[in-house]
């Protein structure tokens, strides 16, 4: 079988460099506030997969899921998670942030209700809700650049 080629339509990096940079600040900025909530590694992975599953995201999938494995994350729940309401190998809070992502990933469709909200909010306190918006915000963003642009060419295998 040979891989198809996807090409990359320009080079976002190197054309849009200040705008890119201040990308890469916000990410920094996102992670000190992680950080400071001591939010779980693992579950970070899982929301910037689930959120980059969601936007077709081939270029973040792939790094996150790296990532994720860097960390501990385990194959059974990686290869879960496109289905995790389905899998038993979630906690009630992981849940809770991969649904919260699920509906501010899809905001134009869901207006984020209330019930999304108060379903986070059970689970996690208001500081790490603030971490996560601020994480799905930034996911989000890499997204669009990423799959816009499709400034990335996957290794095979």
């Amino acid at each position: 079988m040979t891989p198809t080629t996807i090409a990359p339509r320009l080079d976002f990096e190197a054309l849009a460099p200040h705008a890119n940079r201040a990308l890469a600040h916000l990410d920094h900025a996102v992670t000190k506030e992680l950080d400071a909530v001591d939010f779980d590694a693992r579950l970070r992975e899982l929301v910037r997969i689930r959120a980059s599953q969601l936007n077709g995201c081939a270029y973040c999938v792939d790094m996150h899921t790296k990532d994720a494995r860097a960390v501990g994350e385990t194959e059974p729940r990686l290869h879960a998670l496109a289905v995790w309401r389905e899998a038993p190998f979630f906690t009630d809070r992981e849940r809770a942030a991969l649904g919260f992502t699920e509906t501010v990933t899809r905001l134009a469709d869901t207006h984020v209700p209330d019930a999304a909200f108060d379903e986070v909010a059970a689970e996690l306190g208001p500081a790490e809700v603030a971490a996560l918006v601020s994480l799905i915000l930034v996911i989000n963003a890499w997204n669009t650049a990423s799959v816009a642009t499709r400034a990335w060419t996957p290794a095979a295998g």
